[in-house]
């Protein structure tokens, strides 16, 4: 028995939905030498001489799921009908991922974390620029998504929520969208409604959440006073929940309790950035395929051993899988 084998032969027939903040990264490579200071104002400029693009947020999940060679993938958010809105819709076309259930307003700006890289050391050593939304969701975008979320939700295998919105205002997942996906999950329960929530883990029901060990922390604290993983389980009324902590592996929380899943050493990972979606579109889908959450945890690990090896929100492929788990040991 090949464990591997039998998780990503199954991938194809699946489907999955990521719904909620689908952002953009725009990756700007700079010159440093071309850092001479404004004419008008004498501020150094920085020289931007090449642009890269490619989902984030949510959009990172769905990048990872298209390259492991999940059937069918698409995204559900709001995006500005701006250029960032086009430069996301067409990455999100040339990864064969669904957009057509976006909605595109001009209300709102497309969620864009631009990130500036030195061409020199390659490394991002500038503040981010953000382009981000700090109003409520306008109530005429908020009920379009709600109408596409109540008209398709239940025809995907997987529903992946992606709330990365860490302003109290402006992300896609409000109050009533998250009671949609909570009636999704009641609904339909041997459907993997999987959660990712930076901020509002503790306010969903019934469905699968993955925060991090610091988001963990903090929701038990201001819950409990008190560091209790069980009992955030619990809160959410959920049979399962992750809890990835970076090198050590990912935490597995169900009804017998708590089971940690080791992860593949990695002694120099480059770039730790997305590793948390790459793990949720691993496990999720693997969850869903053998209904074993710890097998789940097991191969989100695997593929987020690969991602880290990669500069940017890097994605695994299938042989890249294969080749991790022979060298640990797992097709032996």
């Amino acid at each position: 028995m090949n464990p591997v084998e039998d998780i990503l032969g199954a991938f194809h027939r699946y489907s999955a939905l990521i719904v909620g903040d689908i952002c953009l990264d725009r990756w700007c490579t700079y010159d440093p030498h071309e850092a001479e200071p404004s004419r008008e104002t004498g501020i150094p400029r920085i020289g931007v001489v090449s642009t890269a693009v490619t989902p984030g947020a949510g959009g990172t999940v769905a990048n990872n799921l298209a390259a492991l060679g999940i059937g069918r993938v698409a995204v559900l958010g709001a995006i500005g009908d701006d250029g960032f809105g086009y430069e996301l819709k067409r990455a999100l076309h040339n990864l064969r991922i669904s957009s057509e259930l976006l909605v595109a307003d001009s209300s709102v700006a497309t969620f864009t974390y631009m990130k500036l890289l030195n061409g020199g050391s390659k490394k991002e050593d500038h503040p981010r620029v953000d382009f981000i939304n700090t109003q409520d969701l306008p109530s005429g975008i908020e009920d379009r998504i709600l109408h596409r979320l109540d008209a398709v939700g239940r025809d995907f295998d997987v529903i992946f929520v992606a709330d990365q919105a860490e302003t109290a205002k402006g992300g896609v997942v409000t109050n009533r969208v998250r009671e949609s996906i909570v009636d999704i999950a009641r609904d339909n329960p041997n459907k993997v409604v999987w959660v990712d929530s930076r901020r509002r883990s503790s306010e969903f029901r019934n469905v699968i959440i993955k925060p991090n060990q610091e988001e963990a922390d903090a929701a038990c604290t201001a819950l409990f006073r008190r560091i209790d993983y069980t009992a955030l389980r619990q809160h959410v009324e959920s049979k399962l929940m992750f809890v990835t902590e970076g090198a050590r592996g990912v935490m597995v929380v169900d009804e017998s309790g708590e089971h940690l899943v080791p992860t593949r050493e990695v002694r120099e990972p480059i770039d730790i950035c997305g590793a948390g979606d790459s793990f949720s579109a691993g496990a999720g889908i693997a969850l869903a395929a053998t209904g074993s959450a710890r097998t789940a945890a097991w191969f989100g690990n695997l593929v987020a051993s690969i991602t880290i090896t990669k500069r940017g929100t890097g994605t695994a492929s299938p042989t890249e899988v294969r080749a991790a788990a022979e060298a640990a040991g797992a097709l032996a």
